[in-house]
């Protein structure tokens, strides 16, 4: 039997789309339903390595999390990951197809078309519902041709829609009748019900709102959900979620170490910050627009990165380099993870023009390292230990690059497979590791946290994630008709 399918397209981005369908998948899960998330074409350089050994984004992995089963490269067969202003990587059912410019991109969408239908047939075989997530704004009508992530997938698959709307940024009703005024009248067709998110305050002044809508457009009111105040605590799908968390008090009697990471144009796995932002006991700073770095800073992250060579260049032009070296000199600890690990060696090249243009850079000068940016990529799921404190840590790697030289001889971490990760300075205050997901097991945070004098921690940060998903679940059956979504699906 073919599983239900529903598609959740937005008016906008940021509209909440991605948390909408991971709240729905571990809601459906838990009512005993097996449900999979779908998400046609996705734009983010925040991505997860899935256990077929292939990439995708990180919100598609959230939503699998919620879902309660393992991600697979068909949950999102396309993810286009930037490497400048107007040109990205394309990656295809997990692995690299090529790189485009966007005027170029447009024209290959049509070649993209059956790998995603193909996905999705995959995905809809193992499950009964599948909910699907648009990209972006479904009245996007010139990039309408060739649409391989909202309406176009839509109309090939077979699949209705229901549009989300953000309350909280205002014109919310425009927004979604407008939508309804704008798109093709066959597209028209699929939108089934809408849904107004982030409402903050009395709800009930919205009730002519939802009423309105509904009589304009003809679309099923679905519900108006509040803001959920707990989203910060699950990973954002992209740079629009790369926000300082709440203020938060200190815990009575500790101290918060300040914990500062440069926010670069190409930053890529944002969410290896996700658990230090959650910490009590750190106050993590994220330097934008060349502000200097703060004199009381315990320790510098350097980040990953989809183009680190041009990233390089943005560290220089903000004043960064200057400001790390000299940190590092006074005694200041430094952590690279990944692209920001290639940038404390002493060279980067790109001779095969992958990241960007073919060329090089000199790096800071930090570690002992020179980085060549060549071979396959490195997709896969690591487990190890730390070798000066044997602690243990676990994540993945996401990489093209190849790095030498003494300082691996000191290696920050020695991996389950036997491979040897990373560096460390004579030192010991500066290290660099190609590990994403370095801060999200407890003990390998707490290690440091102590190390950087912080309180102890009590985060149990992947049960924290749990508990969010199962209260976003909880939120969403409160105040959406499941059930009428349920029978909107086909």
């Amino acid at each position: 039997m073919t599983a239900r399918a529903l598609m959740f397209q937005g008016t906008g981005s940021d509209v909440g789309k991605s948390l909408i369908v991971a709240g729905l998948c571990r809601l459906l899960a838990t009512r005993g339903l097996s449900v999979r998330p779908f998400k046609p074409q996705n734009m983010s350089n925040n991505a997860a390595v899935t256990e077929d050994g292939g990439e995708i984004g990180r919100a598609q992995a959230l939503q699998a999390r919620a879902a309660r089963v393992a991600p697979s490269v068909d949950m999102n067969p396309v993810l286009l990951k930037p490497q400048s202003e107007v040109g990205a990587q394309i990656v295809v059912q997990g692995r690299v197809f090529g790189n485009a410019r966007a005027r170029e991109y447009q024209s290959r969408k049509a070649e993209l078309m059956p790998y995603v239908l193909d996905s999705f047939a995959r995905i809809r075989a193992q499950c009964d519902v599948v909910l699907v997530e648009g990209a972006g704004s479904a009245s996007e009508v010139n990039l309408r041709a060739n649409d391989i992530a909202n309406m176009g997938f839509a109309r090939a698959a077979d699949v209705p829609v229901v549009l989300i709307g953000d309350i909280d940024r205002g014109g919310v009703i425009a927004s979604l009748c407008g939508t309804a005024a704008v798109v093709d009248p066959d597209d028209a067709k699929l939108i089934a019900g809408f849904i107004v998110n982030k409402m903050r305050g009395d709800p009930s002044l919205f009730a002519t709102g939802m009423t309105f809508v509904a009589e304009r457009t003809g679309w099923a009111p679905l519900g108006l959900v509040p803001h959920f105040r707990d989203a910060h605590r699950l990973p954002a799908e992209d740079v629009f979620g790369l926000r300082a968390p709440p203020t938060r008090a200190p815990d009575s009697g500790g101290r918060r170490v300040r914990v500062v990471v440069p926010v670069l144009p190409h930053i890529a796995n944002f969410d290896d910050l996700d658990p230090l932002r959650l910490e009590p006991g750190v106050e993590l700073v994220l330097l934008r627009d060349g502000a200097s770095l703060p004199v009381d800073t315990e320790l510098v992250i350097l980040p990953g990165s989809k183009a680190t060579i041009a990233d390089l260049a943005a560290l220089r032009a903000c004043g960064w380099d200057a400001d790390i070296i000299a940190y590092a000199r006074r005694g200041g600890r430094v952590l690279g993870l990944c692209g920001g690990y290639q940038m404390l060696g002493h060279g980067i090249a790109d001779p095969d023009g992958i990241e960007g243009p073919p060329g090089s850079a000199a790096g800071l000068g930090l570690l002992e390292i020179t980085t060549e940016l060549t071979g396959d990529k490195s997709l896969v799921a690591v487990q190890g230990r730390t070798v000066a404190d044997d602690v243990a840590v676990a994540g993945y790697e996401m990489h093209i690059g190849r790095t030498t030289g003494t300082g691996t001889q000191r290696p920050l971490l020695r991996l389950d497979d036997g491979r040897l990760d990373g560096a460390v300075s004579a030192d010991g205050r500066v290290a660099g590791s190609y590990l994403h997901g370095f801060f999200a097991g407890d003990a390998q945070r707490a290690a440091w946290l102590v190390r950087l004098g912080a309180p102890a921690s009590s985060l149990a940060y992947e049960a924290l994630v749990e508990q969010t998903l199962d209260a976003l679940a909880a939120h969403l059956d409160a105040h959406l008709d499941v059930d009428k979504l349920l029978s909107l699906a086909r």
